[in-house]
């Protein structure tokens, strides 16, 4: 069990941003769904996922720095590369107000990350973000982080107490949110930014606690309360065929976003103010480079302008996000007060949006394939597929599926994740693609074997639903399995193997342990193929020879007169071989 952190040190933060990443990828689609205020858009939950992933990615940045060092980065460095990552990273309303909230947090814990900074951290947090609204509102996130902040106070030494204090007030104070705010209450939900936040603050009690605490709003009794989820006709739902579900269909069929109009996409489907009747037509969006006296300056244009104004950041770098009916005026305040860029408009009343932009006609569809090394890419390439390439150590970032998605220039995409690892990283990235006018099925397969399987019985002349079955199918009828080198001793389902033991996992788990590539390879296929199978799929890692898979073919071709095999060359990638059973 790992060391429990006294502090707030550099590798809890880490530790920290990991583990709320996770929970908001669990929680991302639920928050999603009860996003009603200020616009019921549905994408409170994902612009929170894309905006703790620009954090964790900074951090991550920060320690890869040190990797030859013998010490840790420093907390300040960490808690900075937190924030600021968050700052260029925030999407939406609700990202761009937990930016504000790290980095108010990030000014005081930069000084110590005992207690009583910590209390001094929430409450600098909840001040930041209230100041960084043009008008507050009781019933969101702000009441939640101030709660929060109140519950923290007192003189307690302990860092746990102070964080799990947070913890519930944000709980009780979520659970209130439909009593302060009208447009919550009729529609039976908390407010899905203040979910947000409570899943974020879980995050920290699970990081210096070594639990996960009870999830979810909390009633008056102190017990955590239900929460009510409304589900409109773009709510995903699953469908299970041959094992493996699809992401992106409804109970008519697969959603479609349907073409961009006029080069913008809607990152949601309603139009839902407090006072039900019609808001600012666009969200826009920029990173600006400006002094505080130009900004200052442009608040009170903006505010003018539209609503739902936020600005947030400093030391000259701004994050700026408004709801206005004039778009180019809202641009055109940033380039008077600065420089604007990574500009982001939103049309909220048709479904369609992206960043503005003149583009060839797209393709009707395309295949995105995540995959282990360079060999599959090139395989996968040529059979159509735009490629990601997942390198050892380095699992691609949502952004990087998303520009995949982008790069294909199509209508309608299928993105096969090839990694359970990847399932909320790749569900996030279908979710930002579907906001910019594209129709995105994610059919969630587990490894590349599944994908080959995916992408061999893949027809882009037949119909999307019919193809997206199709493709899920043959990943389902895959099983799959990979050998990998132990790193160290350790329990695992076939026993307690040996640091350099060669593991033969299927279906994810440890089932074979031996002392060679070769043995071991040939006993995970007798046992996959005892349960039947039709064909064999090798891929052959870079340092594997080409003698291996001539055995193993021999093998299979002795042991089972009725079963094909094919090899590919994988090149570089973490395990020595993958196998596929179909």
């Amino acid at each position: 069990m790992p060391q429990l952190p006294d502090d707030l040190d550099a590798v809890a933060v880490r530790t920290w941003c990991s583990l709320a990443l996770e929970a908001l990828g669990r929680e991302r689609a639920e928050i999603d769904a009860i996003n009603v205020y200020p616009i019921a858009d549905g994408d409170t939950g994902t612009n929170l996922y894309l905006t703790v992933e620009s954090a964790a990615a900074a951090v991550e940045a920060v320690f890869a720095a040190h990797e030859t060092g013998t010490t840790a980065p420093a907390t300040a460095d960490a808690v900075r590369a937190m924030a600021h990552g968050a700052l260029i990273g925030a999407r939406g309303n609700s990202g761009t107000i937990l930016a504000q909230l790290l980095r108010g947090m990030a000014g005081v814990l930069a000084d110590g990350g005992d207690a009583a900074h910590l209390r001094l951290a929430l409450t600098s947090a909840a001040d930041a973000a209230r100041q960084a609204v043009a008008h507050p509102v009781e019933g969101t996130v702000l009441t939640v982080a101030a709660e929060a902040a109140q519950a923290a106070r007192g003189e307690d030494p302990d860092l746990r107490t102070v964080v799990t204090a947070a913890y519930e007030g944000a709980r009780a104070a979520l659970a209130r949110t439909p009593e302060q705010l009208a447009v919550l209450g009729r529609a039976g939900v908390v407010d899905a930014g203040g979910r947000g936040l409570v899943a974020v603050l879980g995050a920290l009690v699970e990081t210096v606690t070594g639990q996960a605490p009870v999830r979810g709003p909390r009633t008056a009794s102190g017990n955590a309360a239900k929460t009510p989820v409304t589900v409109d006709g773009g709510s995903v739902v699953g469908l299970p065929v041959g094992g493996t579900p699809v992401e992106g269909v409804t109970e008519g069929g697969l959603t479609a976003a349907g073409l961009p109009a006029g080069g913008l996409s809607v990152e949601g489907p309603l139009d839902c103010p407090e006072d039900g009747g019609a808001g600012p037509a666009f969200e826009v969006i920029y990173l600006l480079e400006a002094g505080d006296e130009q900004v200052a300056r442009l608040r009170t244009r903006l505010d003018a302008l539209g609503d739902s104004l936020v600005v947030v950041g400093g030391d000259g770098l701004w994050h700026v996000h408004v709801h206005v009916d004039d778009a180019g005026a809202a641009v055109e305040a940033g380039v008077e007060a600065g420089r604007p860029y990574r500009i982001r408009i939103t049309h909220f009343a048709t479904e369609s949006g992206h960043d503005v932009r003149v583009q060839a006609e797209p393709a009707q569809r395309a295949v995105v394939v995540v995959v282990p090394g360079d060999g599959l890419a090139g395989l996968c390439t040529e059979a159509g597929a735009t490629t990601v390439i997942a390198r050892p150590g380095e699992p691609p970032a949502s952004g990087e599926l998303v520009d995949a998605i982008r790069r294909a220039h199509a209508r309608e995409v299928v993105l096969l994740p090839n990694d359970a690892a990847l399932r909320h990283t790749a569900a996030a990235a279908a979710e930002q693609a579907r906001t910019e006018g594209v129709r995105v099925a994610l059919v969630p397969t587990r490894a590349a074997v599944q994908g080959i399987a995916a992408l061999a019985v893949h027809e882009p002349d037949r119909g999307f639903d019919e193809d997206v079955v199709a493709m899920t199918a043959a990943a389902g009828a895959t099983r799959y399995a990979e050998l990998a080198v132990a790193e160290r001793q350790s329990w695992t389902m076939a026993g307690i193997c040996q640091a350099g033991d060669i593991l033969g996992l299927i279906d994810g788990d440890v089932a074979v342990i031996g002392a060679d590539v070769p043995h071991t390879a040939r006993t995970v296929l007798d046992r996959m193929l005892a349960a039947g199978g039709e064909l064999v799929t090798l891929v052959l890692g870079e340092d594997v020879p080409d003698s291996l898979a001539d055995a193993l073919e021999e093998h299979v071709r002795e042991g089972h007169l009725a079963v094909d095999t094919v090899v590919y060359r994988g090149g570089h990638q973490r395990a020595p071989l993958l196998i596929g059973v179909e």
